[in-house]
């Protein structure tokens, strides 16, 4: 048997044992607690914004672009967003609901969270790797889009 059959055999068999319907949801999952647990800090009850992501925007986070910190701009809008964004991109992503979408606001999210704490790029090229194999591979079918015939 050679090398190449061996591993073709190899990657079937695995394919088999952990189909992409698993592994899509395994993604999902570790993508969307990250982000549900931060976003649940910002609030302090339904619709009522905590006072941190405020204090954060207008007086800590700053964007580092080519070796310079910038104030955030609409300091209010990107807090909002954000808490917001924490919320409920988790929830489509764990749903399996406009996956790709989510995944890719995520991953937008991601880039602006690695300018903003740049020491921060291990953990956040794990979220970047994980939202872009979900927006390039889809949710796979244990979703509401893969029922939906989206996946």
């Amino acid at each position: 048997m050679s090398l190449l059959s061996t591993v073709n055999a190899l990657e079937r068999t695995v394919a088999r044992v952990l189909p992409y319907t698993l592994v899509s949801l395994a993604l999902r999952l570790a993508l969307a607690i990250p982000f549900w647990l931060s976003g649940l800090t910002k609030w302090s009850g339904f619709l009522t914004l905590s006072d941190t992501p405020l204090i954060l925007f207008q007086n800590e986070f700053k964007l580092h672009v080519l070796g310079k910190a910038y104030d955030y701009p609409f300091p209010i809008v990107a807090a909002w967003g954000s808490s917001i964004a924490e919320i409920v991109l988790p929830v489509l992503l764990v749903l399996g609901l406009c996956t790709r979408l989510a995944a890719f606001a995520l991953l937008v999210m991601t880039a602006l969270i690695q300018l903003t704490i740049p020491t921060g790029w291990p953990i956040h090229a794990t979220w970047a790797a994980m939202a872009a194999g979900i927006v390039l591979l889809g949710p796979g079918k244990a979703s509401v889009d893969g029922m939906l015939g989206r996946a």
